[in-house]
């Protein structure tokens, strides 16, 4: 199956759109677990919330570190190629995505944003850790 340019833009664009809620993920989920936490939210302790936003941010700062371009960069700029795009255009919306997820810094830069956040996603851990439920067992609080 080829894709033609409408359909490869369509995807690129749903790409940008998937790539800014990981983001917005990591960002916004500290946020919550330290908000929650101090107005006593007891979902943002759920285990399974914690660990998916834990396994973000690990992902993030490994690609940092090991020097990888995000897997769905790739494959966003592969698709806007495909789409006969060699820059970025387009609509408000896609405009200001790609403004808040692409911008310009040394690599060192990022890693060391990204060491440092990571590093308080797993300061939360100690000073909010996660609800684990036992089997058949609720937690007291």
């Amino acid at each position: 199956m080829t894709l033609g340019p409408s359909l490869s833009l369509l995807l690129a664009n749903a790409v940008l759109v998937v790539h800014f809620g990981i983001a917005a993920f990591v960002v916004v989920g500290l946020l919550l677990v330290i908000v929650g936490n101090l107005e006593h939210w007891r979902w943002v302790n759920n285990a399974w919330f914690r660990i998916a936003h834990l396994a973000a941010i690990g992902v993030v700062v490994a690609e940092s570190w090991l020097g990888l371009v995000c897997p769905l960069t790739t494959f966003e700029m592969w698709l806007r190629s495909r789409a006969g795009e060699a820059s970025y255009g387009g609509g408000f919306i896609e405009h200001w995505l790609q403004q808040l997820l692409y911008y310009s810094a040394p690599p060192w830069v990022f890693a060391v944003v990204y060491t440092v956040f990571a590093l308080l996603v797993l300061a939360t851990w100690r000073y909010f850790p996660p609800r684990f439920k036992s089997r058949g067992h609720e937690p007291v609080d």
